[in-house]
């Protein structure tokens, strides 16, 4: 591509702090599909975090960048679908799919948005060494794509970070006005949602040596009293893997009724398992653990939470969903009006 830098390049990452860094950048982190966007003025190439090729999966973002992109730019962002309350995730993971048929259907159905929020370079000019301040001023003059909201203000952002997660937002991402764009390196921070829900152990997942415990399967009870998988809990530290074969051990459920037989159960393949082992071990539901996550995708964790402790004061039964904190929903066009 006739580009000043060319693909693959590894995105700048973020890691996850609860100190909320004074005098940085700060804007609102978009749940979506990380990207970067090449375009040398004919040509579009939409790369994913792992630097694998996404156009295929989105062609209304091809055709909008060579409609709309004033020249030739490579841009760093998300690809986000907006839903009628906010951003709608499960809409995104639907794409990965095989058939074009099927992707040119849902892109007609549910449009993905692309939103900027950095620039790495401009025609012929490689602005990735610049500050984040000089790159942030280029990316607000360039005409012809969405640019994230951004402030200086510590309080501002602290009410974003609040406020937009009823719209579906992932907490706010803080970066050094002075750095320059580091590829692979976690340069930028992330300050993110935890809270803290009591859950039914349903059963887990073998470790790859297949010698201790690699994930707990978490359960909540819905309101028909119905055990329903919600997500898991990992990184244990290998000492801890071998401990909890023992430890759940007398919960081993070998009577072909599995803790989730009636609800929604761990397994199910995906466009993203392909070629794992999904086996699980069952176990009774009578084991329940405090965990801490970040948000609800739906009715089920976001991303895997962490576990805290074991609950034995706690009746499993009284693990439902009424005990989850609730985010009241808040339309798009309303946070950023």
């Amino acid at each position: 591509m006739k580009l000043p830098l060319q693909p693959p390049i590894k995105p700048m990452l973020s890691a996850l702090s609860q100190n909320w860094p004074e005098a940085f950048l700060y804007e609102p982190k978009w749940d979506g599909f990380r990207s970067l966007v090449f375009f040398d003025g004919d040509e579009v190439f939409i790369q994913s975090r792992d630097c694998k090729p996404l156009g295929r999966y989105f062609p209304e973002l091809e055709e909008f960048f060579k409609q709309n992109l004033p020249g030739p730019v490579i841009l760093d962002g998300e690809i986000v679908i907006k839903g009628t309350q906010g951003l709608d995730f499960d809409s995104l993971l639907m794409r990965i799919h095989p058939a074009a048929s099927r992707i040119r259907k849902l892109a007609g159905e549910t449009p993905a948005s692309f939103v900027a929020f950095d620039l790495l370079a401009v025609g012929q000019e490689d602005l990735s060494r610049l500050p984040q301040r000089q790159r942030r001023q280029r990316l607000e003059k360039l005409t012809g794509v969405t640019i994230t909201p951004c402030t200086e203000d510590i309080e501002t952002a602290r009410d974003w970070f609040q406020r937009f997660e009823g719209a579906g937002f992932d907490g706010v991402i803080a970066k050094d006005p002075n750095l320059a764009y580091q590829p692979d390196a976690r340069a930028m921070i992330k300050l993110k949602h935890r809270r803290t829900a009591d859950c039914v152990l349903g059963g887990f997942r073998w470790a790859k040596d297949h010698k201790g415990v690699g994930s707990l399967l978490l359960g909540l009870y819905d309101s028909k009293g119905v055990l329903q998988h919600v997500g898991h809990t990992s990184s244990f530290k290998a000492k801890e893997k071998l401990e909890l074969v023992e430890t759940l051990r007398p919960y081993l459920d070998d009577s072909g009724e599995a803790s989730f037989g009636f609800g929604r159960t761990p397994g199910a393949p995906s466009r993203w398992s392909a070629g794992k082992d999904l086996s699980w071990q069952s176990l009774r539901p009578e084991l329940v653990c405090e965990v801490s996550y970040d948000h609800m995708q739906g009715d089920r964790f976001r991303h895997a939470a962490t576990f805290l402790r074991w609950r034995p004061d706690k009746p499993p039964t009284e693990c439902t969903y009424g005990q989850l904190e609730t985010v009241a929903p808040a339309e798009l066009q309303k946070l950023f009006g």
